[in-house]
């Protein structure tokens, strides 16, 4: 179930009566604080994600901490309007440390119990996007595009296109989307877990892949 973060609340504790040492902790100003017993912890307002900020800035599914042994990176979904961003920089992924300052729109917060990366962000802290996207069929060009469209014509956070949206839009079965998007996660390295259909259409718009269309100033006939 997830971790509800409410405003009303001065601290927020999960029930963990054997929680293991060196666990990292993440602490939100004004909210409380969470342990980061997963991998991977989704953060946002909307219902289902792991750590929920009931604030008008944060947007449904706006950002993930994973963890990759004693570290912890903030990975920003892509599809928010204010983004995420540490000691005021906006980032897409970027190595967390001790003293650095999260921001999830307004909400600001620390990781606790993590490495001490003294310095600040720099390029050697901040993971890049893909080097080079995969070689893409037609096909797999075209599911990315359907998959990506909702959130490319909003200037808010709404989920990616459904399996049925995309088979919908393409004229093809639900069965031969699913396929598709199983190459796709492999190709651009997704591993297995909740939100992974948005974190494939991050990955892609991270990296170029799909982008949104140019304004123009009229509709096209």
């Amino acid at each position: 179930m997830p971790t509800h973060v409410m405003p009303d609340q001065p601290r927020v504790s999960v029930p963990q009566p054997e929680l293991a040492q060196g666990v990292p902790m993440l602490s939100l100003d004004g909210y409380g604080e969470v342990a980061l017993t997963e991998e991977v912890t989704t953060i946002g307002r909307g219902p289902g994600v792991d750590i929920r900020i009931e604030d008008p800035t944060v947007s449904r599914l706006h950002a993930e901490l994973v963890r990759r042994g004693p570290y912890v990176y903030v990975a920003d979904l892509g599809l928010s309007r204010n983004g995420t961003l540490v000691n005021g920089r906006p980032v897409g992924r970027a190595v967390i440390g001790t003293r650095d300052v999260l921001s999830f729109g307004s909400v600001r917060g620390r990781v606790r119990g993590v490495p001490d990366l003294s310095g600040g962000i720099d390029e050697t802290r901040e993971l890049g996007k893909v080097d080079a996207a995969p070689e893409l069929t037609r096909r797999e060009r075209d599911v990315l595009v359907a998959l990506c469209r909702p959130a490319l014509d909003q200037t808010a956070f709404v989920a990616p296109a459904s399996t049925r949206e995309i088979a919908r839009e393409l004229v093809v079965t639900e069965a031969a989307v699913k396929q598709h998007l199983l190459r796709l996660y492999q190709k651009f390295g997704i591993p297995e877990g909740t939100n992974r259909r948005t974190r494939l259409a991050n990955e892609v718009i991270s990296a170029g892949v799909v982008q949104p269309p140019r304004e123009t100033s009229g509709k096209a006939g």
